[in-house]
């Protein structure tokens, strides 16, 4: 119909204290070009400034989680590696996709990934840049950016060594194969692989209980990812802080004086 508007790249749903953002381009397996990730930055933006919202679920709409950049559609910008320069760096790397990971990585509230399929290329680092992943037992995992001459990019190269070593990082950055999600598992990619109809339940189930818990959680997967690269006294130091602002909450309060009456603590993430 003329004048119609394509399809929001982002759909966005909240339950239960969980603001659920899900790709939504299934023909590409939501392949992550510059509209999709521009939309997927407003809505996570969007999901940490809201007070009613405690934790966050990324999902694929349909039949992939994301299957990498558009390297089909480079009118839009195309995605990590679609978009080159003669001289200098990927400047969409730089200005939508490294800002936004980066993003994630800072983020006060915990995220759940529900990798529901095909987790490919740069579609690997928007998985594994949240803090619990889900995977259907039918989903892989690949980085075959060998096939195209270009390298991994959003941050895989630094996540992959950190998550399950350097042998098999490079076995999956230089042979690009396909990692299925039970391997992954395995090798500790990832925290659960079920059934393919359990992938949403099974990562709400996680969510809410992330949503349930006290402000100090977001405060917590700070420490552990700023542990990743932090030397030991730095990181002490950083717990230490974190460990009085987290004293000063309402939920800690709350925590306390649950405990000494012997009742289970209702957090309000303040």
């Amino acid at each position: 119909m003329d004048g119609a508007q394509a399809p929001a790249k982002v759909k966005t749903a909240t339950e239960s204290g969980v603001r659920i953002i899900t790709l939504n381009d299934p023909g590409t397996l939501n392949a992550a070009g510059l509209e999709l990730m521009r939309d997927l930055s407003a809505a996570v933006d969007a999901a940490i400034g809201d007070p009613a919202v405690r934790a966050i679920v990324i999902t694929g709409e349909g039949r992939g989680f994301c299957s990498g950049a558009n390297l089909s559609g480079r009118g839009d910008g195309g995605g990590g590696g679609a978009v080159t320069s003669n001289d200098g760096p990927n400047q969409a790397l730089l200005r939508t996709y490294n800002p936004f990971v980066s993003s994630i990585r800072r983020s006060p509230k915990p995220l759940v990934a529900a990798v529901n399929g095909v987790a490919a290329g740069v579609g690997v680092s928007l998985a594994l840049a949240c803090d619990l992943v889900v995977a259907a037992e039918s989903s892989y995992f690949l980085l075959a950016f060998r096939r195209i001459g270009l390298v991994p990019d959003g941050g895989a190269t630094w996540l992959l060594p950190r998550l399950i070593g350097k042998a098999r990082a490079m076995e999956l950055m230089l042979l690009g194969e396909k990692l299925p999600a039970p391997t992954a598992l395995d090798w500790g990619l990832i925290n659960r692989c079920v059934p393919d109809a359990e992938v949403m339940p099974k990562a709400m189930e996680l969510a809410i209980a992330l949503a349930n818990g006290p402000k100090s959680l977001g405060m917590t997967r700070n420490l552990i990812w700023e542990a990743m690269d932090a030397a030991w006294h730095d990181q002490v130091e950083a717990e230490a802080y974190a460990q009085g602002e987290a004293g000063r909450t309402e939920d800690s309060r709350e925590g306390v004086m649950a405990f000494a009456q012997k009742r289970p603590a209702q957090f309000k993430g303040k």
